[in-house]
């Protein structure tokens, strides 16, 4: 039996959101025991049957999204992320799940559970949506601004180590997001991490522009933290302006209605592709243990995916084999 714990009181949809995806993982999920922190009276409101393999942890603290993460996590010891991270630590739990403040979890993390031996910084990694369904994994998102030639290979090798672990994909595509796709573009951590992936083991296929990532162009995007976080949230950005142009357009007349009435179900089906609640969360790689930041918005559809996310992780012994790849790489 695996136990996963999920910090309850982080997130726009906090605890509601959360209740409703654990009891959704329970009933799919016959080896999950889930432990929801935070406080009992609320989440008890939303748990509409006591289920024997969720419980409890109550308190009352939490880390709020306006908060300094490092001053957060070593001043609010009781606060829901911290204690939920401890549980890892503790070896009370397989695995952490929290949409509250990113910082703070990144510090949790690194403070409580540790860095895998051989990795050098930790890289905050979400898949994203693609137009065939498939989708890429985009590290770093923004664990680490500042990197260094060798952040970007460590990268590489475990995003093509959790694609081909969890998502089965046979010998994933990596690529150099640039500024253009000739070799030899870019500044000069871009050139060096270009040499160092091109002498790699891994499939590089080298640099990829960022207009392409949608279209499925690589499994695996690497880029410094401060590229990716901007990346991501360009394409979060542009994503829900679409939907409110489409929305607002096909609403205008009456003709218009009619219209969107007959594609409702085309549009539902595109909505749901772009969506990243079915994507699960953004793992938290080169930590000793499995850390998912999901989305602060995550509903109880998203909290879901990050159970089966990180069920898969503990199942695949992901960080272990991360270990081992990173080893072998500097051997």
């Amino acid at each position: 039996m695996m136990k996963i714990v999920i910090d309850a009181m982080g997130g726009d949809q906090a605890p509601k959101a959360h209740v409703a995806g654990a009891m959704a993982a329970v009933r799919s999920f016959e080896d999950v025991e889930v432990t929801l922190v935070g406080n009992e009276s609320e989440i008890q409101k939303h748990l509409t049957s006591n289920h024997k393999r969720i419980s409890i942890l109550h308190t009352e603290e939490k880390i709020k999204d306006d908060d300094v993460p490092t001053i957060a996590v070593r001043r609010k010891k009781e606060a829901s992320m911290v204690l939920a991270v401890k549980e890892v630590k503790e070896g009370r739990a397989d695995a952490c799940i929290s949409s509250g403040n990113t910082g703070a979890l990144m510090t949790a993390g690194l403070l409580h559970v540790g860095r895998i031996k051989g990795i050098e910084r930790p890289a905050l990694a979400p898949m994203l949506p693609t137009v065939d369904g498939e989708g890429f994994l985009l590290l770093d998102v923004g664990a680490n601004v500042d990197a260094k030639p060798n952040h970007l290979l460590q990268n590489a090798i475990i995003g093509a180590t959790y694609l081909e672990m969890v998502k089965k994909v046979d010998s994933p595509r990596v690529g150099l997001v640039n500024v253009g796709t000739e070799d030899g573009k870019g500044n000069e951590l871009s050139k060096e991490a270009f040499e160092l992936l091109s002498q790699s083991q891994l499939h590089f296929i080298g640099n990829v522009e960022a207009r392409d990532l949608l279209n499925g162009v690589c499994d695996v995007a690497v880029c410094d933290g401060f590229s990716g976080n901007l990346i991501l949230k360009s394409i979060e950005g542009t994503a829900g302006t679409l939907f409110t142009l489409l929305k607002k357009e096909l609403t205008s007349t009456f003709m218009n209605k009619v219209a969107a009435g007959m594609l409702k179900h085309s549009f539902t089906k595109i909505k749901e592709k772009m969506s990243y609640s079915h994507y699960g969360g953004a793992g938290l790689f080169g930590l000793k243990a499995p850390v998912i930041k999901a989305h602060g918005s995550s509903d109880h559809t998203a909290i879901f995916h990050a159970i089966r996310q990180a069920k898969q992780m503990i199942n695949e012994d992901v960080t272990g084999i991360i270990e081992r790849e990173i080893g072998n790489q500097e051997e």
